[in-house]
């Protein structure tokens, strides 16, 4: 999951069915450490959102930010489906990083 020139969309929670925050990046390792620090978002800081439980690779970054947006519009019970069909546990996806 981190091949130079690769875009991700990410998915991070703060507990099995908890807070979603959905994002887009380039480098998700070092994006992952600047929100488990506080420093990636307010949202994450205040909602203790840092399991990653969910990401899609893309090759170009207007493809990944048009995904983004796309998932940031959906129902949460959608985003949950879309979890679960990977992920059913919400376990954390930083040990594949």
């Amino acid at each position: 999951m981190s091949v130079s020139g690769s875009y991700f969309v990410y998915i991070l929670a703060s507990r099995k069915h908890g807070t979603l925050y959905i994002g887009v990046t380039n480098n998700l390792r070092a994006r992952l450490e600047l929100h488990r620090s506080g420093r990636g978002s307010e949202f994450v800081r205040k909602y203790g959102v840092t399991r990653l439980v969910y990401v899609e690779e893309y090759a170009s970054p207007e493809e990944a930010i048009r995904r983004e947006k796309q998932l940031k519009n959906w129902h949460r019970d959608w985003k949950i489906r879309l979890i679960e069909e990977d992920n059913p546990d919400w376990s954390d996806l930083s040990h594949l990083l």
